[in-house]
């Protein structure tokens, strides 16, 4: 039986490498002091930012690199940990305390991470779909599926 281009499965780097990868990707960020590291979003290619949020457990501030798109003022980023199912730490602190802080190219931000709504998920998923044309192929690893997170900037939130 032949699968069909819907089924099959799509080659990803081990776990492993993946985290490595983000790793040293944040290690040039500081070793740099921040000159390198980050990027802006163009239509066909995700921005990377530098979050900053604390840690739900131990209360200290814990640093990440991720990739983002924007929409308006606000920056859009994707729940996952490499595609591994389990949820991403940092997705969990900023569940714990939404208040974090972003550095990007053009300077830094203070913001309020939220989940996207309904409506919010299905237009952010598409535009992510433009960066990403095997965001679909690769979501299906994640059987809880992928959350889309909005940061928004911290003095329009009411």
């Amino acid at each position: 039986m032949t699968e069909t281009t819907s089924q099959k499965a799509h080659w990803m780097p081990p776990r492993w490498f993946v985290r490595f990868a983000w790793w040293i990707h944040a290690q040039l960020y500081r070793l740099t002091s921040g000159r390198r590291g980050l990027r802006r979003p163009r239509p066909d290619q995700y921005g990377l930012m530098h979050l900053t949020a604390i840690g739900r457990r131990s209360g200290q501030k814990r640093s990440v690199m991720l990739a983002y798109v924007e929409d308006g003022p606000n920056l859009v980023t994707m729940a996952m940990n490499g595609w591994d199912p389990a949820e991403p730490a940092w997705w969990l602190n900023l569940q714990a305390n939404p208040e974090a802080h972003v550095e990007l190219v053009d300077g830094e931000r203070d913001v309020i991470g939220r989940i996207a709504t309904d409506e919010e998920q299905q237009r952010l998923w598409q535009r992510w779909t433009e960066v990403n044309r095997k965001l679909d192929e690769f979501a299906v690893r994640r059987t809880n599926g992928t959350t889309v997170v909005i940061l928004e900037p911290a003095q329009a939130v009411s």
